[in-house]
């Protein structure tokens, strides 16, 4: 007999930590989406805001929400100097290219991060409150994260759909040469794009800290470089709304899978680790995706 409570819980979070994957997943899309460049080295980015979270609330005692907006600056300025030392001359090249360049990024990134930080896991409390519902713990601190992370995308959405800046882009993805005919300037596009990019992925390591608020180390992100390539094929890769219909599916596979192993277990008394199987199932979903509809569920 299933707990109705455990399966009330399990929606609550799937549904925040949906919004959460959501937001981390828009970054990766808006890079790839504008500039054609799969950034391997997301993980790295997502650590950093949750470090700049981190310090600014236990040393400085600054709102971890307020955080948030100071990530998003930070990696706005990092990648759009990343873009003009580097990623200039890589728009267009080969996917290998790419790949190689985002990745080394990524590491020294996370290098430079143990050296300055060492490797040691740390962690936070931010404790707002807690609201039990029909047996249900709810955490304020994680719906506020959640909130955030719908805020973020519906601004990133609304910046591409209703504004001249996102009208411009959309005609550079459509047809560089064409926009550049009509005085568009192409090259800006790309360097705004990607430090948007950067930026959201940032944000998204701060709301992740926040809603975390523990296990901050220098390779903590990688996990969520493997997710977010799983959402973002699910969503599309490019699509921007759709990354958050995706991080919400996600969310709700991934509760379903572990309540589902976590009852395999209990039942046949077999000695399995519910959590390592949900991953492992994630990327069978992804396979599923790739078969069924390589295009993604919510490809524009």
């Amino acid at each position: 007999m299933v707990d109705p409570a455990l399966v009330l819980s399990s929606v609550v979070t799937a549904l925040l930590v949906g919004c959460i994957y959501g937001v981390l997943t828009l970054g990766l899309n808006i890079v790839f989406g504008v500039l054609r460049i799969v950034n391997v080295g997301f993980g790295a980015f997502v650590m950093l805001g949750a470090y700049i979270t981190y310090f600014l609330y236990k040393d400085y005692g600054v709102n971890p929400l307020l955080t948030i907006p100071v990530s998003f600056a930070i990696g706005f300025a990092l990648g759009y100097a990343m873009y003009y030392a580097a990623f200039r001359r890589l728009v267009g090249a080969p996917e290998l290219s790419t790949l190689l360049a985002t990745f080394a990024v990524g590491v020294l990134i996370q290098e430079l991060a143990r050296i300055a930080w060492s490797p040691d896991i740390r962690g936070f409390t931010w404790d707002i409150g807690v609201l039990e519902l029909a047996g249900v713990r709810i955490v304020y601190s994680k719906v506020v994260a959640a909130l955030s992370a719908l805020a973020v995308v519906a601004g990133v959405y609304y910046l591409f759909t209703r504004t001249r800046f996102g009208l411009a882009v959309r005609a550079v993805v459509q047809d560089p040469e064409g926009a550049m005919v009509v005085g568009i300037n192409v090259d800006r596009i790309y360097a705004v794009s990607m430090a948007l990019g950067i930026g959201v992925t940032v944000a998204g390591g701060s709301i992740l800290a926040i809603y975390l608020q523990q296990g901050i180390e220098p390779y903590m992100g990688i996990p969520y470089t493997l997710l977010a390539f799983v959402i973002a094929v699910m969503a599309g890769l490019g699509s921007i709304l759709g990354s958050l219909y995706a991080g919400i599916l996600f969310g709700f596979f991934e509760a379903a899978s572990f309540l589902a192993f976590s009852m395999i277990k209990d039942a046949l008394g077999l000695d399995i680790l519910p959590y390592v199987l949900t991953r492992s199932a994630a990327f069978f979903l992804l396979l599923l995706t790739l078969l069924l509809k390589p295009e993604g569920l919510f490809r524009r």
